[in-house]
């Protein structure tokens, strides 16, 4: 309320429609305090793409400006976040058969081999993307097929940020131990509050998750589970060791953006402090 804003999210699972559980969407009395926008945009069913995001991103934006307000982006996608900074070179459409080729040689031969074919037409790129990364591979082949460029050409925008005092991005940096103890505790509420349940009431409406939607961590487990991969102990457990993993990959995602400013935390902070810290830095 202090700054006049309305959020947008900055989660990519949260555009999914009832996937509410594991993407801790914020409950309806805070939405009905302040607005917000890009939540429950797809169906689960669907895949949702990062230019898809860009665009309703942008259109949310023109929207809070005409009513007089700040726009304020909540959440934790970094990969949406540096493309909002530094803006994103889509490339050319998806070519659904020559993607399907190599995914077919890559699970008959291996990655490191599509590896190897990037690494020669493309150094730079490969030796960006691991070469069991086959998503990241297969696409930078596809961009060089379809326009006879480098991907890593195309991209250089993409690596090149700003400064943090010339940005108002903050990361809000809270010590391993009790981000663990946070994770964990959220993972228990998750299960505690329907997570199981959540899932089989997606599946027995859509039949499937999509492909990225089947990704989220939590959603992911408990479709194994459901599948008769783990028990429920299990799968507990599972979850919260992949959200940590998950957790730790994207700090290193934010350590690699020059435009963050970070804000430490501690379990009695209140919310008061924080904002007076925040706004007193972005006033510096």
């Amino acid at each position: 309320m202090r700054l006049e804003a309305e959020i947008i999210s900055l989660d990519s699972m949260a555009v999914y429609r009832g996937m509410e559980i594991g993407t801790a969407k914020p409950e309806l009395a805070a939405r009905d305090a302040v607005p917000h926008h890009l939540l429950d945009l797809v169906e689960p069913s669907e895949d949702f793409s990062i230019s898809q995001f860009l665009d309703a991103a942008h259109q949310a934006i023109g929207e809070i400006q005409t009513r007089g307000k700040e726009v304020l982006f909540v959440g934790g996608t970094p990969l949406y976040l540096k493309a909002l900074l530094r803006g994103l070179t889509e490339g050319p459409d998806a070519d659904p058969k020559f993607r399907a080729a190599l995914e077919a040689e890559a699970e008959e031969f291996g990655s490191l081999m599509l590896h190897e074919r990037l690494e020669k037409i493309d150094p730079e790129a490969a030796e960006r993307i691991h070469p069991h990364d086959t998503r990241r591979i297969v696409r930078a082949l596809e961009v060089f097929e379809k326009t006879g460029e480098p991907i890593s050409r195309s991209q250089s925008q993409f690596s090149q940020g700003s400064d943090a005092k010339d940005c108002r991005v903050f990361v809000l940096d809270w010590p391993r131990a009790i981000l663990h103890d946070r994770i964990n505790r959220r993972v228990d509420e998750m299960f505690a509050s329907g997570l199981v349940d959540e899932v089989r009431g997606l599946l027995a409406k859509h039949g499937r998750l999509g492909k990225t939607a089947a990704q989220a961590v939590g959603y992911r487990e408990v479709l194994q589970h459901l599948s008769g991969d783990r028990d429920l102990a299990e799968t507990i457990e599972v979850t919260k060791a992949r959200t940590r993993q998950f957790a730790r990959r994207q700090l290193i995602w934010y350590r690699g953006l020059s435009e963050c400013r970070w804000i430490s935390m501690a379990e009695n902070r209140m919310a008061a402090e924080l904002s007076d810290e925040i706004l007193s830095a972005d006033e510096s």
